[in-house]
């Protein structure tokens, strides 16, 4: 299953790790905001998701900035990552400002076409597909970034036209499928 730019965005239920920033099972309705939703898959272990931690929260400020919703799903599979639980994303989730939700099943990554983490999917306020791949071009080192492409598909988004590069390939580990 592919999700390509101009979907509608999957729908999902999934329980959350961080019941202080939204209700403790999120849906796809409940995730949105009035200019659309921002659904990053992401973990706990992985080295590009812990070198861009602080990204991310400045990218979920940004999204309430602008009315536009944000969650992070981890979908790894918990039994050959035990980084992975729940229990460890309760812990992790403690210092987060945004919702952090668990894709037990990996249903959610499967209709997402997701394959890396971090991998971002921005949806506009018709729940359309905007744009997906990666935040920038150095998830690992915030001084050499040099390309802004989530950043620069927003601005696009919300002036109402489409962005100039909608789709990038992510840089991060892979999603750890089930066996």
């Amino acid at each position: 299953m592919t999700l390509d730019i101009g979907d509608t965005a999957p729908a999902f239920e999934l329980q959350n790790s961080n019941e202080s920033q939204g209700l403790s099972a999120m849906t796809l309705d409940t995730s949105r905001r009035g200019n659309g939703l921002i659904v990053v898959f992401e973990c706990n272990h992985c080295p590009y998701v812990i070198g861009s931690i602080s990204r991310l929260e400045a990218m979920a400020g940004k999204a309430n900035s602008l009315d536009i919703g944000f969650v992070g799903i981890n979908s790894n599979d918990p039994t050959t990552y035990p980084n992975d639980s729940f229990e460890h994303m309760q812990n992790r989730a403690a210092g987060m400002s945004y919702p952090y939700l668990h894709d037990a099943t990996q249903d959610v990554a499967h209709a997402y076409d997701a394959k890396r983490t971090p991998e971002f999917f921005l949806f506009n306020n018709e729940l359309k597909l905007v744009y997906k791949g990666r935040m920038d071009d150095s998830p690992q080192d915030p001084t050499r970034v040099q390309m802004t492409e989530l950043d620069d598909a927003i601005r696009a988004m919300l002036a109402g036209v489409a962005p100039e590069i909608s789709v990038t390939d992510s840089i991060g580990c892979s999603v750890k499928w089930k066996m």
